[in-house]
């Protein structure tokens, strides 16, 4: 017998880090080359770990939630003799070649993200005897959640994969058991994955930038109206099917067209060389709820877009961020930030900035007031945008401005179609 330590590889160019999310075996077991033996993720990117040859499992180093440095031991395996040879290039553990480069020092795989990659590592680990139950690392995440073990239920999905309706079905049909007069359990959650990363980029936007908010009031009665026109009688088809129009397309152009005025507001700061980059194109982003948490794809060249182009857009990158399938391009590079919760809007909110950009405008829940018009009260369809600011660099007569222009185009929604 021998012993091969499988180190946690270079999983992008320029990553030096990455943290443990799960381990997907334990001291003992027997794994066949490919399995998967950990998920890490790094910026955002779940990835398996495979296993480069068959042997028994004797040591798991760190803990869910720690992070490695590229190159530390990861997995120390038992294998036959002569199986102990160096790992092989870090290309040909990962999969196919890493050839595609986003741009910000991340390579992956040409026409793949690393999430994709996950999925496939995944579906290997399914073949042969004893393994592990196919799934998905976020089905296999709400299974540890739930208290769930994957090896007892029976996958729907394509070739017996475990689907979250699978995990769901099972626990509706466990039965409940009766509820305590007293509940005294404190449960300790790790923050690890993806939300450790939502809560430290969260936290360097509110440490490092002077946030102040503004909120002002829309009436988006005739922009409704003509949304609702618009969709009747002028379905456009796309690719998917037939495209829908909610209102983030016009919000979208109306920030279009109100940072030509504005260009303060559609920039990033840089904290380090105090220099402000202000962008000629809209590269929007849209705060998007996810089961993994807060992610935001980026619209880009939102000033290219029409209106149908922009919701099937938006449409698109949502479900790809929502089936973790999105790539760090599609996730990185805003100029400024959407973030709406539809008809759970509230009234109004103090958003917070998506670092390093400088403005995010927040769209509230559209309700039906009694609202005074020519000396007569009448109900209007009114709507509140709570937007917050980078006071380093936008003053509050630049905000106030700048929300009173996209307040008139979507007031006057004709306007939104005059150049």
């Amino acid at each position: 017998m021998a012993r091969r330590i499988v180190k946690l590889p270079d999983i992008g160019e320029g990553t030096t880090e990455a943290e443990i999310v799960g381990w997907l075996v334990n001291v003992g077991d027997t794994v066949d080359e490919e399995d998967p033996l950990a998920e890490v993720m790094t910026d955002k990117a779940t990835v398996e770990i495979p296993s480069p040859v068959a042997g028994t499992v004797v040591a798991l180093n760190g803990k869910v939630g720690e992070k490695l440095a590229v190159g530390s031991d990861l997995v120390v395996l038992e294998t036959e003799a002569g199986e102990a040879d160096p790992p092989p290039p870090i290309a040909d553990a990962m999969g196919p070649s890493l050839s595609r480069d986003t741009g910000e020092g991340l390579r992956v795989p040409a026409e793949k993200s690393l999430s994709r990659i996950a999925g496939e590592g995944a579906e290997r680990s399914a073949a042969g005897e004893g393994a592990k139950p196919l799934a998905a690392p976020a089905v296999r995440n709400r299974a540890r959640d739930l208290g769930i073990d994957l090896h007892l239920i029976r996958g729907t999905g394509p070739e017996g994969r475990v689907t979250h309706s699978d995990v769901l079905a099972y626990a509706e049909s466990r039965q409940a058991a009766p509820a305590p007069a007293r509940r005294d359990e404190v449960e300790d959650v790790p923050i690890t994955g993806l939300r450790r990363a939502i809560a430290e980029h969260l936290e360097t936007s509110a440490r490092r930038i002077p946030h102040f908010a503004y909120v002002e009031a829309v009436d988006v009665t005739a922009l409704e109206e003509l949304r609702a026109h618009l969709n009747e009688t002028r379905p456009h088809q796309t690719k998917e099917g037939r495209g829908h129009l909610t209102l983030l397309p016009f919000l979208m152009r109306a920030i279009v067209k109100a940072i030509v005025d504005h260009p303060q507001v559609n920039a990033r700061f840089d904290d380090e060389t105090r220099v402000l980059h202000r962008y000629r194109a809209a590269h929007i982003g849209i705060a998007t709820q996810t089961p993994a948490g807060l992610m935001v794809p980026v619209v880009r060249h939102a000033e290219a877009l029409d209106l149908w182009q922009a919701a099937a857009e938006v449409e698109r990158l949502a479900e790809a961020a929502r089936t973790a399938k999105a790539t760090r391009e599609e996730l990185t590079g805003s100029t400024i930030t959407i973030t709406s919760l539809g008809k759970l809007g509230g009234l109004a909110a103090t958003p917070v900035i998506n670092h390093p950009e400088v403005a995010i405008v927040g769209v509230n829940r559209i309700d039906e007031q009694p609202v005074a018009r020519g000396g007569q009260v009448v109900i209007r369809k009114m709507m509140n945008l709570s937007s917050s600011f980078d006071h380093r660099i936008v003053d509050g007569w630049e905000a106030a401005s700048f929300i009173a222009k996209v307040k008139g185009y979507l007031e006057y929604p004709a306007t939104l179609f005059i150049d």
